[in-house]
Order: C-alpha cells, then structure tokens, then sequence
C-alpha cells in the first residue's frame, strides 16, 4: 500500500503543476498562438470545471470499484491531454487539453483519501490530508521558475511532450502498484442525495466553495499577468513570485494538516485561516500596486492561508456515513475546485471589463475577499467536530 500512496502522491504532483502552469506560459502561447489573458483564463477554468463534474462518477467509482482502476485509467486521458497541449496550434485546442488533463488528474487525490478513510484513523486524517497536498504541491513549485527554465531551454511544446510521456508512465505505475481497500460484502445503500440531506454540510458547502479560489486562481493564473501589467516584470521576476508563491502554498499545507489536533478543533481553525487570507485579498484590493516585494508577500500570505482545504474536507468527513466516503470526499472536493472553476471564468470577465492596470487586479482581489468573507460567515455557524 505503501507504494501505491507514493505513486498517488507523484500523480497529485502532476497534478497540481497542470492547475498552475499556464501563469508562465501567457507570454510565449500569447506570441505563438495568440492566447490573451481571457482565453487562458477560461482554458484554465475549464480544467477546474471538468476536474469538478468528474468529481461525481469518480466518487462512485471509488465506492464500487475501487482507486486502483478509477485512478490510473483516468490518469491515462490525462496523459493524452498533455500531448494535445504540445500540438495545439489554437486557443481551441488548449482548451481542449485542459478539459482532458482535467479529466485525468479528477481521481488522484480523491483515491488516496479514500485509502486514507478507509485504511488509518479518523483522527489522523487530516495530518495524512495535509501531507499529500503538501507533498502534491512540489508540482505548484515545478511549474514556477524551473518551468520557465524548461521552456526556455527545450521549448513548449517539447516540455508538454515530456510531461505527457511522464503522466502515462504514472497511471501505468498506479495500475501496478495501488491495493485496494477491501470492501463489503454487501453493496451498500445512499448515494450523494443522501450526503445533501445532512443539514450539518450545508453550513461547510459555502466556503469549501470559496476557500480555494484565491490561491488556485491567483497562483494558476494571474500572478504572471499580475506582474507584467502592474510591474512590466521580466520572466525572471514572474518565476521567483510563482515559486514564493507555490511555496507559502506548500507550507500552509503542512501548517493546517495537524492543526486540529493541535488545537483541539476544526471549525476555529479553518474560520481563523480563512477570515486572515480574505483580510489579506482586501488589503490587496484596496492598494493593488504595493511595489514588488509586498506584492510577492502578500500573494504569499494569500497562498498560505488558503491552504485549508484538507482540514475543511477531515470537518465535513466527520458527518459521512463509513460507506459513502468516496462519494463524501470527492462531493467535497466538487464544492472547492468547482468553485476555483467558476472563479477563473469569472475573473477572465471582470478583468476584460475593469481599466487596464492595477485597477483590473483591484477589482480581481475585491471580488476574492467579499466571496471568502461570505464563505466564513455562513461557516461561523456550522458545528464544531473531532473525531
């Protein structure tokens, strides 16, 4: 099982760096293929929306036929997805490659937590959570810096070559090397209807919805424009607030995973998380052009404290039934990267209708920080539970 951990978290690795690697690319898929801004934006939102539709099948997959298949067949598309990138000579095409890398990174993370429910103790769920994101997140860092140096070096279209040669080496790897859990006997009854009529969720729904918007959407996309519009930044520069960024994002993975158990809580944790990075989205809001090092620090402070996202995921576990944890899990992670989709389709809209400049990224922050601060409220009044 070991192995098949491992394995899982080297595919979450690939994925996160497919979330975020178009922020170093605007430059040369502008110059090559004449992708804007916007059209990055929807390529992006729509790996994030697609990864979210799948959330639904992969959560019954898991439960009926385990992570072994559902994991490394899907990987398989995603593996595909990336060749598609590297020949894309059209927005269309990239699109295109977004929605089949999305597809394929869908059951990863998803599988080693159901590995995680269904093999180690409640109590230690989130620490396991964390770690995995944690870990994943190297990927976040690789599409930082050493992506603009391998674009430079080898060139687009031949890095994306290689990450797909990668990525089919993975789910072949996973096919080989994940055990499933054993399951019951019987087939269990519920579905995710019945995950919805927990009252208990739906006071969590709201800001798993909104928790990861920011950093994924900040980080995935908009850092790099960001920098170039406000600061006419080199690719250099834009590597370094990537990696910054991509780290602050590793660190506060690793900061929340035992945090409840540290502070005997879950809801206090995740609400004082959230309600700092949202403050942190405002500051940026109201005084978008800082100068470049607190720039970068606050982007970082926003990285990290968006890292809840395995703690909110461990508080809403609490309320699954033990047989629908595959469906609990992935509903979940519908709720939060769903949301970082729509998020992405609406700031390519907000950015493209506000004044060019800093105001266009004054308008970008304002919208994170009235969404996280609506997340946070409705979340101050769910129900506090350890397991």
């Amino acid at each position: 099982m070991k192995a098949g951990i491992a394995a899982l978290i080297f595919a979450y690795v690939l994925s996160q760096f497919y979330r975020a690697f178009l922020a170093v690319l605007t430059g040369v898929l502008g110059r090559d293929i004449g992708a804007t801004p916007d059209d990055l934006a929807a390529a992006s939102g729509l790996w994030f929306l697609t990864f979210a539709c799948m959330q639904i099948p992969v959560g019954w997959a898991l439960d009926v036929i385990g992570p072994r298949r559902t994991a490394s067949s899907l990987l398989l598309v995603g593996a595909v997805g990336a060749f598609v990138f590297a020949f894309a000579t059209s927005v269309t095409e990239v699109k295109l490659a977004m929605v089949l890398i999305g597809i394929g990174c869908s059951p990863v993370l998803m599988a080693s937590y159901y590995i995680f429910a269904k093999e180690y103790s409640a109590a230690v769920f989130a620490t396991l959570a964390g770690m995995v994101i944690g870990i994943g997140s190297l990927g976040n860092l690789a599409s930082a810096a050493p992506t603009t140096w391998a674009v430079k070096a080898f060139g687009w279209r031949e890095t994306l070559a290689g990450l797909g040669a990668i990525t089919g080496l993975t789910a072949v790897a996973l096919f080989f090397l994940i055990r499933d859990p054993k399951r019951p006997e019987t087939r269990p009854q519920g579905s995710v209807l019945t995950l919805l009529k927990i009252p208990a969720l739906w006071f969590i729904f709201p800001l798993m919805f909104v928790n990861y918007a920011p950093s994924a959407g900040l980080r995935g996309l908009w850092v790099g424009p960001y920098f170039t519009d406000v600061y006419a930044a080199t690719p250099a520069l834009i590597g370094t607030a990537t990696l910054v960024m991509g780290l602050a994002m590793v660190l506060g993975n690793f900061a929340y995973g035992p945090s409840d158990r540290i502070f005997k809580t879950r809801k206090w944790v995740v609400f004082g998380g959230n309600a700092l990075g949202g403050l942190a989205c405002l500051v940026f809001a109201l005084n978008p052009d800082p100068g470049v090092v607190a720039a970068i620090a606050l982007f970082a402070a926003i990285g990290f404290l968006g890292a809840s996202f395995p703690v909110v995921i461990a508080h809403a576990r609490s309320f699954f039934p033990e047989h629908l944890t595959g469906r609990g899990v992935t509903l979940m992670n519908l709720f939060g990267i769903g949301g970082v989709g729509l998020f992405q389709m609406a700031t390519g809209r907000v950015y493209e209708a506000a004044p060019s400049g800093a105001p266009a990224y004054s308008a970008l922050f304002w919208m994170f920080a009235v969404a996280v601060a609506i997340g946070v409220t409705i979340y101050a009044f769910s129900q506090d539970r350890m397991d």
